[in-house]
């Protein structure tokens, strides 16, 4: 158990060094603040087949417009206590600088582990995505992992961190380069209202990198609130 505690402490440790840094990748970074407020609603099914639901509406331009509208539903399967397996498919609505639309589908593997004093969750996505106007089918992995640790005094409130990275397997024509694409940092805090409901709410740093440059490029300042739910 202690050499598990090191060891997420590390991990803990290099996300909070590895996201802030890419901000500082160029001087002609684009910076925005926006808002983003998804909910995740996770219920049975039959037995260890599950499914999820979710609605993650975006705003950009100082939170004052809606950028981005993702609507992305899934099943899964219970492997084992800590371990599941997802397919899903996700329908994407961008509507800033014009309106288009973004068609996916993903496999997962989910990781969740509650330990004495942290909760460690770990998920690793593919998606192979259809973006209009561009030719041919876009491949892209992501990970993210992320601790929460319950303050002792009061156990419903949590610190939660994460990091998420997305990496482009291939270059389609008109559309994504493959390589290194962006990464999201998150620190705040999770508040557990009840078995079937809990928050977070606090910043997370997303770093893009767009072919304009070669290098990180923009930076979003996001408020996020993200609810929980679990039927």
């Amino acid at each position: 158990m202690k050499r598990t505690k090191r060891m997420v402490a590390g991990l803990v440790a290099g996300i909070l060094l590895w996201g802030p840094v890419f901000c500082f990748a160029g001087s002609e970074t684009i910076q925005d603040f926006r808002l983003w407020t998804p909910v995740y609603v996770n219920f049975p099914i039959s037995g260890p087949v599950k499914g999820y639901l979710e609605a993650n509406p975006r705003f950009s331009d100082d939170a004052s417009q809606i950028n981005q509208l993702l609507l992305r539903p899934a099943i899964g399967y219970q492997l084992t206590t800590n371990i599941s397996l997802w397919q899903g498919y996700a329908w994407v609505a961008n509507y800033q600088p014009s309106y288009t639309q973004e068609h996916r589908i993903f496999q997962q593997l989910i990781y969740n582990n509650k330990f004495s004093t942290f909760t460690l969750f770990s998920r690793s996505r593919l998606e192979e995505r259809w973006i209009q106007h561009a030719i041919g089918t876009a491949v892209r992995a992501r990970t993210m992992l992320r601790g929460t640790f319950p303050l002792p005094a009061s156990p419903a409130i949590a610190i939660a961190v994460y990091d998420e990275i997305f990496v482009n397997l291939n270059t389609i024509r008109q559309g994504p380069e493959a390589g290194f694409e962006q990464n999201r940092f998150f620190l705040g805090l999770n508040y557990t209202f009840s078995p079937n409901l809990n928050v977070d709410a606090g910043y997370q740093l997303q770093i893009i990198n767009t072919p304009l440059s070669g290098t990180v490029n923009q930076a979003n300042h996001i408020l996020l609130l993200q609810f929980f739910i679990n039927l």
